[in-house]
């Protein structure tokens, strides 16, 4: 079971780089769902999505696997597509042995190999469906479009790109507004001021957030004829975009 997140609770000397270590991994599930809006809405929609888009003797991957939340819903989504394999990728040794576990727990006919290493070395080829959950945002933003290029190159036709972010507004009014939403989302899940400001500090270096529009830009630049937003809560979103 999920411990309560209180990692940023106390008076931190100095706040260090956020990074999903063992520490992170006892709360995650709590983190991220009492951090991100909207989360729970993702994870439950993306088996119907995978079951639009899967296709038989394919891959699919989730690429910043985590604890395997959205693996598992990936799982749901292909289990009548016969030949599928799910692989699975974290960059946290923590993470991908937790997940391991997690994966373990739910019988399922659908494959899933578990890696530990850097997304942006992973090799995509004979793919379906790649989730970018909440993941590009942690990649250096001068490797961003490279590694959405190699996604789209190693998609069959007709495979699909399932990818949710953190953004950031063009308009900054609207962006601040934005933010004021999500901190009054996050106070209203127990966090206190002192934690979400030391967790802002933690992250700021971490993960740099682009706006819609560069999503956009990217995905068409690289090749993909379809794209849209098919969910938004406040400054949160998730995408899709199809080959």
């Amino acid at each position: 079971m999920s411990q309560h997140d209180t990692i940023f609770s106390k008076p931190l000397p100095s706040v260090s780089d956020f990074c999903f270590d063992q520490q992170v991994v006892e709360v995650f599930p709590d983190m991220i769902n009492r951090s991100v809006p909207g989360y729970s809405s993702i994870l439950q929609t993306l088996p119907q999505l995978v079951s639009r888009y899967a296709q038989k003797n394919t891959q699919l991957f989730d690429l910043g696997c985590s604890l395997g939340a959205a693996t598992l819903a990936m799982r749901k989504g292909c289990e009548n597509f016969d030949g599928c394999k799910i692989v699975a990728v974290d960059n946290s040794e923590p993470m991908v042995e937790r997940a391991e576990l997690h994966l373990g727990g739910f019988k399922s006919q659908v494959p899933v190999e578990l890696r530990c290493e850097d997304i942006t070395d992973t090799v995509i080829e004979n793919a379906s469906v790649v989730v970018l959950n909440f993941t590009l945002q942690f990649v250096p933003p001068e490797k961003r479009e490279a590694m959405i290029q190699r996604i789209y190159d190693g998609l069959a036709d007709g495979g699909v790109l399932l990818i949710a972010e953190k953004f950031r507004h063009v308009d900054e009014t609207m962006n601040d507004v934005l933010v004021d939403l999500h901190h009054d989302f996050k106070r209203a899940n127990g966090y206190s001021e002192l934690e979400i400001s030391q967790k802002r500090a933690a992250i700021e270096n971490v993960m740099k957030i682009d706006t819609l529009e560069a999503h956009e830009q990217r995905f068409q630049k690289v090749g993909f004829k379809h794209q849209t937003v098919w969910f938004q809560c406040f400054n949160f979103a998730a995408m899709l975009a199809v080959k």
